[in-house]
């Protein structure tokens, strides 16, 4: 349980988070350019989560030694991770539900006005797929399945290492 809550003060680990949700952001890229899959505005959400994931990362890997500075990598890789998650459910939800009246998924994110991503980097964040749509699956899972799986696991890793740095009694 040492091991684990050390990790947190060690920069490696921080990097590798922020390598991982690279290359994450980059996939998702190779399936939206390469493979003509257009994102819809759950994959965008999903997306920006993604991107809080590599921010922790490198918040983190800034100063791993600082509490100031892991206490803001820990708050934003749980939102990011935790939001992540429940925004997969949803998109799963929205693809197996058969009523098309059931859900609505809207046109353009719902960014904060003072900080519209997607007029801002429309190649990035713009949304023209349909939410209900099943365009790729892999395992039988569809791409908001592996979402899930995904941010489950940042998830728990999150969880095991914040409750180990409490359990050891490091200061977060």
């Amino acid at each position: 349980m040492n091991w684990l809550a050390e990790l947190a003060t060690k920069r490696t680990p921080w990097l590798l988070l922020a390598f991982i949700s690279l290359a994450f952001e980059v996939t998702a890229l190779f399936f939206q350019y390469n493979m003509g899959l257009e994102p819809c505005i759950m994959c965008i959400y999903q997306r920006t989560a993604v991107l809080g994931l590599l921010a922790a990362g490198v918040i983190g890997a800034i100063n791993p030694k600082s509490m100031v500075v892991r206490l803001v990598a820990f708050a934003t890789w749980g939102i990011s991770a935790i939001w992540g998650y429940f925004i997969a459910k949803e998109h799963i939800a929205m693809q197996n539900n058969t009523d098309p009246f059931a859900f609505s998924c809207a046109f353009e994110p719902n960014f904060p006005s003072f900080m519209p991503l997607h007029e801002w980097i429309p190649s990035f964040f713009a949304a023209t797929g349909d939410c209900g749509n099943i365009d790729w699956q892999f395992a039988s899972m569809s791409m908001p399945a592996w979402m899930e799986v995904i941010f489950a696991a940042f998830s728990v890793v999150f969880v095991a290492v914040l409750v180990s740095r409490l359990v050891s009694k490091k200061s977060l």
